[in-house]
């Protein structure tokens, strides 16, 4: 495996960045909006399924009194 000195290295970061196509503002803004409501959807669902296992488990420990 060869070698490279520190600046070759650079230079290759710096040839690998170029050929990066970064989002646009538009892009990045759309992106993290929905990032942020599937969070919001996904903690919503994970809240009601922990209530309904909660509320069964509980039912099913007061059979036994």
């Amino acid at each position: 495996m060869a070698r490279t000195g520190p600046f070759e290295y650079l230079h290759q970061v710096r040839a690998e960045t170029a050929k990066v196509v970064w989002p646009s503002r538009r892009e990045t803004i759309v992106t993290t909006i929905m990032v942020v409501i599937m969070a919001v959807l996904a903690s919503i669902f994970f809240l009601l399924a922990d209530q309904l296992f909660s509320w069964g488990v509980t039912q099913l420990l007061q059979l036994g009194h």
